[in-house]
């Protein structure tokens, strides 16, 4: 059985950070698990600027900022492994992995989970209707569109006003898309106020607050949407062929539910322990719990 130092489970930004902070703070044998083919998480798909002005004091791409790590990962001796799934992480200090329809056991001292998180899907809402095609969370859409370059749809419709949702009524919008609306359930947008002002008051996307779908309209594919207004309950039907989601994250953390407290061995980075509104409070964080646990 191989054995290691430090099992970081997630390479994004989270758990890029960690592993280099691991190798300088001592550790000599790294591992990264990452269940897509290469390293950089979701920035990958972030072709925007907005990132590394706290971190590497400048505006970088998301791309970008994660070519800095990558960089720093290829000279530094850390081993990664792409399309790889930790399937359980144990007591005893060992864990469960799978690649390429192999499954294989590894030992560990440490254990860094970085995660990150997954988006709120729109059958955790009280939506009714069919369930068509054209419905997409909000990083799903951003991954179709800038990595994979495929037309998701003409006439959206975006529910809920997260980042990436504002950010990709932005992109819509360039594209040559029509962003029908924003439908958002509070009093006022969410998210950061340079998304708010950049990318839907920049963009004059038409924002219906208080309000929420209902319903969706459509079998083969999306034709519209039920929008009630929840202070009135009036409602309005919207001509559209795309929904996208865009109603919070939730934190990656199933591999440790097994664990009624967490022991000292083992440590949360990044967007996986909370919910960070930008990655460079997430690189500090999991550079810093790196730190810590080596220090154990």
């Amino acid at each position: 059985m191989n054995k290691y130092d430090v099992l970081v489970v997630g390479g994004g930004a989270a758990g890029m950070a960690a592993a280099l902070s691991a190798k300088e703070a001592g550790a000599k044998k790294v591992l990264i698990c990452e269940r897509e083919p290469s390293p950089g998480g979701i920035l990958r798909q972030c072709i925007h600027n907005g990132f590394g002005l706290g971190y590497f004091h400048e505006d970088l791409t998301g791309t970008e900022y994660a070519h800095r790590f990558i960089s720093r990962l290829e000279n530094s001796e850390t081993e990664f492994r792409g399309d790889t799934t930790v399937l359980e992480i144990r007591p005893d200090r060992t864990a469960l992995i799978s690649s390429f329809g192999c499954v294989e056991e590894i030992a560990f001292d440490k254990c860094l989970l970085a995660t990150g998180c997954r988006e709120r899907a729109i059958g955790s809402l009280p939506v009714s209707g069919t369930r068509p095609a054209g419905v997409f969370s909000a990083g799903t859409a951003q991954k179709m569109v800038n990595l994979m370059g495929l037309d998701v749809g003409r006439r959206i419709v975006i529910l809920g006003s997260g980042d990436i949702g504002m950010i990709m009524a932005r992109r819509f919008s360039i594209l040559g898309k029509e962003v029908v609306a924003m439908v958002e359930k509070e009093a006022c947008l969410g998210g950061l106020v340079r998304n708010v002002q950049n990318c839907i008051e920049a963009y004059n996307i038409p924002v219906l607050t208080r309000s929420t779908v209902t319903k969706i309209h459509g079998r083969a594919r999306v034709e519209a949407v039920t929008v009630r207004d929840l202070l009135s309950g009036e409602e309005q039907t919207i001509p559209c062929d795309t929904l996208i989601v865009s109603v919070g994250l939730i934190p990656e953390r199933e591999l440790v539910d097994g664990f009624e407290e967490l022991p000292s061995w083992l440590a949360l980075c990044g967007n996986c322990e909370k919910v960070y509104e930008i990655v460079d409070s997430v690189t500090v964080q999991s550079e810093k719990t790196a730190r810590e646990i080596l220090s154990d």
